[in-house]
């Protein structure tokens, strides 16, 4: 499995029945996964159910999807409220040939509110079904656009890791082979500024300066520090070959870079391991940073 960026973007249109429907899904980078919908008012099932895709078809960052539906205008209905037109022409049958009067004629009852009402035309249930299948359908096909999206920029990712990856080994091995950290350099250069110090004060006793020196050459070690490079540039090519979600992981290893590295600068009692230590935590500093982006 490739890696994958948590950025990305997707469009889909279509047309079911009356409707025209946009969806649109654009995912940024984030701690966890965060879905963010927003649909027209009366697609709340949609809704629920279009979340629960989007949960499935990615694992981590934030998802910003929207769908747009307008529906094709259709000719109002009329409807006659025959219970009221019936009670009207009886409540008024009595009257008729009274005082002079007429029965009123169905068109007078015709304009009595509450008798005719235009409204818009409902849609078939079996219609409106299969309108939503189609959109959520189409909702598949944009989250398939984005996931290859996503995989696409995790491939470019995975190359620009590995390279910094390939460079953190290279400085690794470099303050491995350091000639200012053997045994012979560290020796003389303490011999050096044990002699400048018996020689600025005869007083200092030569058994303690040995005994500090031999902590201080112990404390000036980064075996342990070059060790653990090793370890985590084999953890992280490992994560990267494996791929999937594995951005959570590779952020860890990218702290415990920067630990040893931190360390490495801290012990360096030479020019050449202190600007090594500094490459080092430039380089680690860029992987962390293209680390955000992982999935």
């Amino acid at each position: 499995m490739a890696l994958a960026s948590m950025t990305g973007f997707a469009r889909e249109v279509g047309q079911t029945g009356p409707w025209q429907y946009v969806w649109e899904l654009k995912t940024v980078n984030a701690k966890g996964l965060d879905v963010r919908l927003k649909t027209p008012p009366g697609f709340e099932a949609l809704a629920e159910e279009a979340r629960s895709r989007i949960g499935k078809a990615i694992q981590r960052g934030t998802c910003f999807a929207s769908l747009a539906a307008s529906r094709e205008s259709a000719p109002p209905v009329a409807r006659v409220n025959t219970a009221l037109l019936d009670s009207l022409v009886e409540a008024l049958a009595p009257y008729d040939g009274r005082f002079g009067l007429r029965a009123p004629s169905v068109g007078s009852l015709l304009s009595v509110r509450g008798v005719v009402d235009v409204v818009e035309p409902e849609e078939d249930p079996d219609a409106a079904a299969a309108s939503g299948a189609d959109m959520l359908a189409a909702l598949d096909r944009a989250l398939k656009s984005l996931v290859e999206t996503r995989r696409e920029e995790g491939r470019a990712l995975a190359d620009l890791l590995a390279a910094r990856i390939d460079a953190m080994a290279a400085l690794a091995d470099a303050a491995d082979a350091c000639p200012a950290r053997k045994p012979e350099a560290v020796k003389a250069r303490l011999s050096e500024q044990i002699a400048s110090l018996i020689d600025a004060s005869k007083g200092l006793d030569p058994n303690r300066l040995h005994q500090e020196a031999v902590l201080l050459a112990a404390k000036a070690d980064i075996r342990e520090e070059i060790d653990r490079l090793r370890a985590h540039v084999g953890a992280a090519r490992e994560l990267i070959g494996k791929g999937g979600p594995v951005g959570r992981r590779l952020d860890f290893l990218a702290q415990e870079f920067s630990r040893e590295a931190n360390t490495l600068c801290a012990k360096a009692n030479d020019v050449t391991l202190t600007v090594i230590g500094l490459d080092l935590k430039t380089e680690v500093e860029q992987f962390r940073e293209q680390v955000q982006n992982v999935e």
